[in-house]
């Protein structure tokens, strides 16, 4: 099960953090809040190939 998110360098996001409870998590927002940016920072952890367009600062890493 997840229970924490990290997101570092990533479209929009420089930093973010997200801690899972134990259950059913909902991510709701208005458009534009970046769920789907979350989601596809989730998927990169899943294997998806990044591209350095997507780098919130490209001369940073994504992760340490």
């Amino acid at each position: 099960m997840l229970q924490k998110l990290s997101i570092r360098n990533y479209a929009l996001i420089d930093s973010l953090d997200i801690e899972f409870d134990k259950g059913l998590n909902i991510i709701t927002g208005e458009t534009g809040a970046g769920k789907s940016i979350i989601l596809g920072a989730l998927s990169l952890i899943l294997g998806q190939r990044a591209e350095s367009k997507y780098f919130f600062n490209q001369d940073k890493k994504m992760c340490d």
